[in-house]
């Protein structure tokens, strides 16, 4: 669900005679019964209607602050196949333990460990040439989403992962565990830049400044920027047979919608 905050500048005056003008002008006139029923419903409708009595201007501006990820999420997990279903997830039991363990040896806290898929299928092998298929075994599949605090050990947990017997292994993706400040700072420049934009449409259309009558917001993340490729040469030398992991930067996106009455 998008995050939407409505601020609403201006008149409530006299519902029934409400007047919406836009740029180039356009008036709609609200009739007495569709007034009526505008105010017959519920207090969370969807836009609520501003008296105006010159040009309105609407715009949608995107703003992205780049910032250093402090955080990883690295997806690991054990398949296993066996003749019956309880075999295939007895070994992968003992298989995930040794995962588990081996994280925790590492540092990495309970809590940042968690269990996000298991499931246990039938195996077959098909047959081209007939079209039959022979029942091969149960497959099992057990999934862990891991939080990695300290990027600069990214590799050697992988690398770790792959020695304690994880064969199904995704990410790792960098983001930030607290936003706020790069949101605030994302919002802060995306308000400023619409409303220099407002400010420059009513210049040129004769006004000379606006007035805010609503806002809405909705937010975005990015995955890292590419790295270049000798900060990757770099690290590989430096980690030597560990697997080089570059964070990149992440991106905290805001996309704002505006609308300035011309003054």
């Amino acid at each position: 669900m998008r995050n939407v905050i409505t601020v609403n500048l201006g008149g409530m005056k006299e519902m029934n005679a409400m007047i919406r003008k836009a740029f180039p002008i356009v008036a709609t006139l609200l009739t007495t019964a569709a007034a009526a029923t505008a105010l017959a419903m519920p207090a969370n409708a969807a836009e609520v209607q501003i008296q105006v009595q010159n040009p309105v201007v609407e715009l949608t501006v995107n703003e992205v602050v780049r910032s250093a990820p402090d955080m990883a999420q690295i997806g690991a997990g054990v398949t296993t196949r066996a003749a019956t279903a309880q075999e295939a997830v007895r070994q992968n039991a003992d298989a995930m333990d040794r995962l588990i363990a081996r994280l925790r040896q590492l540092g990495i806290d309970g809590k940042d460990i968690q269990t996000s898929n298991f499931n246990l299928n039938p195996n077959y092998n098909y047959n081209r040439e007939t079209g039959e298929q022979t029942f091969a075994g149960y497959n099992v599949n057990n999934q862990v989403n891991v939080k990695l605090r300290d990027l600069k050990r990214a590799g050697v947990v992988l690398d770790a992962m792959v020695a304690a017997g994880a064969n199904n292994i995704y990410g790792p993706n960098f983001m930030l565990e607290d936003d706020a400040a790069a949101k605030d700072t994302a919002r802060g420049n995306a308000f400023k830049r619409g409303r220099m934009m407002a400010e420059q449409y009513a210049s040129m259309a004769g006004y000379s400044g606006v007035k805010l009558i609503e806002v809405s917001e909705s937010f975005q993340s990015y995955g890292p920027m590419p790295v270049a490729e000798g900060a990757i040469r770099m690290s590989a030398s430096k980690a030597g047979a560990d697997t080089p992991i570059e964070p990149g930067e992440v991106g905290t996106g805001v996309t704002i919608s505006v609308k300035y009455e011309m003054q």
